[in-house]
């Protein structure tokens, strides 16, 4: 998770956010319908930075790969951008691609193709056109693409699901920050599309395994300094079900 929010967003995702405590009490998220996904033979997971693929559909791919579906993942940027300062960009770049391989060995995933294209981390909102191009032949052939909410509050975010949505058939949204900034029922969010993809206790665990796997994120990047991910917004990211919005084409 790297990046930035853009414009007013940036007070939202900077704030204290909503406690997992409260979307847990909201009737709301389970009313959502259940999505089937075994029935998927192939999927394309974008994903902006190394996290987020595994932070908004881990469970997915977790479930997929089990089934022997074809899986590739596109990674955006390297996010190089997660530590600013740093005095070695790319041993950051290795260690983040290394915790990615290693998150999808614990998704039992290791079959996943994944496919790096280097844009710059904090950089992707003035790319659209290039992303898409991208998108359009990497996720040809495939049944499925999920990819981040393009109304996330995140611009490296918002980029990436606007180019999703151009170039995939049948394309998902996964949020990830919207968990902190959004509150239950906020008529900013299509609840009314939701669907949700039920975990089985041993996918939830390997995804929980997943997400510890990026140590450079969970850690303090500097003495005194939060981490990247800090625990509390973890705890979104580890319940017995995924929230999908499906894309709806006008």
């Amino acid at each position: 998770m790297t990046g930035t929010a853009h414009g007013g967003a940036a007070n939202l995702i900077d704030g204290p956010g909503t406690s997992e405590t409260r979307w847990r009490r909201w009737p709301g998220l389970l009313a959502s319908p259940v999505l089937n996904v075994t029935r998927w033979v192939s999927a394309v997971i974008v994903a902006a930075h190394p996290d987020d693929e595994v932070l908004g559909a881990g469970g997915v791919m977790s479930v997929l790969a089990a089934t022997g579906a074809r899986l590739r993942v596109i990674a955006v940027t390297d996010g190089e951008a997660s530590h600013p300062g740093h005095r070695d960009t790319a041993e950051l770049v290795r260690r983040r691609a290394q915790e990615r391989a290693e998150a999808l060995r614990a998704l039992g995933a290791t079959d996943a193709e994944v496919i790096r294209l280097g844009l710059p981390d904090s950089g992707l909102a003035a790319l659209d056109s290039q992303i898409t191009a991208a998108f359009e032949d990497l996720v040809t052939g495939f049944e499925v693409c999920l990819a981040p909410w393009e109304s996330d509050l995140h611009a490296d975010h918002e980029a990436v699901g606007r180019a999703a949505r151009q170039a995939g058939k049948q394309t998902f949204f996964y949020p990830v920050w919207m968990w902190h900034w959004a509150r239950p029922a906020a008529p900013s969010v299509p609840w009314g599309q939701a669907v949700r993809v039920v975990l089985p206790p041993a996918v939830a665990a390997r995804k929980q395994a997943a997400i510890r796997c990026f140590r450079s994120q969970l850690k303090p990047r500097a003495p005194g300094a939060p981490p990247v991910l800090p625990p509390g917004f973890v705890t979104h990211f580890c319940r017995d079900y995924e929230v999908l919005f499906p894309v709806v084409r006008l």
